[in-house]
């Protein structure tokens, strides 16, 4: 007869990890923002014709001007002290703009889908885009600076205005590049967002970067007098010449800080629309 074994008494499940235990807490402080920074530094570095073009071309207009038109304009020569705030700012531009394509090619390639997964602040991918390109084109600004004190360039600006014409050069280039992050955004492709910003790219021609607005058209005065880009270049222009400022300076922050929040208010609209 075959002894039947007592009953064995079930094992105690092991306890069920809530929900809330299996999520990650997001990361603390501003590391999310510094691993998007250095991410967008590396893929600068890595996209060296885009780099050398941010400081070849600008520089190419700046011989270009001073060189050919300069004696038109000015023929004693000085037309370089004239024209440099208005190369800053292109070089600004330019070195702005590849944000909107690296942007938009983050929202193609699946990039942003994985980063949604992570327990990361939305906004920290645009912040290291950004925080790149500022220091980027804050050295290409220095290389075209130096290119223009060889060809002549003598402002007489103190170190004080020195600090406040480099200040206003860093708000332009934060605002301009927020604004083509957002646009970067909105393109439906790379390629449409290299499109998109090469239209912003002629916004200084249309200002006081290269000739005084006094001797433009009577119509297209009023276009020059009243667009963002000339009380910027008159401020910048009035710190390292001497020029009289008058109200530029004011009209410059105004037009940087309505710029920059519209840009920021949209930006963050498209990201959260992308992610919806």
């Amino acid at each position: 007869m075959i002894a039947l074994s007592a009953p064995v008494a079930p094992r105690p499940l092991d306890p069920v990890p809530s929900p809330a235990s299996g999520i990650r807490p997001r990361l603390r402080g501003f590391a999310a923002e510094r691993v998007f920074v250095r991410r967008s530094l590396i893929l600068s570095l890595r996209d060296g014709e885009t780099l050398s073009m941010s400081i070849m071309l600008p520089v190419t207009l700046m011989l270009l001007f001073t060189f050919v038109f300069g004696g038109a304009i000015e023929d004693d020569g000085s037309y370089v002290d004239y024209v440099v705030p208005g190369i800053i700012l292109l070089c600004a531009g330019f070195g702005a703009a590849s944000t909107a394509t690296y942007v938009s090619r983050d929202m193609s390639t699946g990039i942003i889908d994985r980063i949604r997964t992570m327990p990361l602040r939305p906004g920290s991918v645009l912040t290291g885009h950004v925080i790149a390109s500022l220091a980027r084109n804050l050295v290409s600004t220095a290389v075209v600076f130096g290119v223009a004190l060889l060809l002549g360039f003598r402002p007489s600006a103190g170190v004080l205005q020195w600090i406040a014409a480099f200040g206003v050069i860093a708000v332009y280039i934060l605002v301009i590049t927020y604004l083509y992050a957002a646009i970067g955004l909105a393109a439906g492709s790379p390629e449409a967002a290299a499109g998109y910003g090469f239209i912003l790219m002629f916004v200084p021609y249309l200002s006081s970067a290269f000739v005084p607005v006094d001797t433009m058209p009577t119509w297209l005065q009023w276009v020059a007098e009243n667009q963002p880009i000339t009380p910027i270049i008159e401020t910048i222009r009035g710190l390292l010449m001497g020029t009289p400022l008058h109200a530029q300076p004011y009209w410059a922050l105004g037009w940087c800080a309505a710029i920059l929040l519209i840009s920021v208010l949209w930006g963050r609209w498209l990201f959260g629309k992308a992610r919806r």
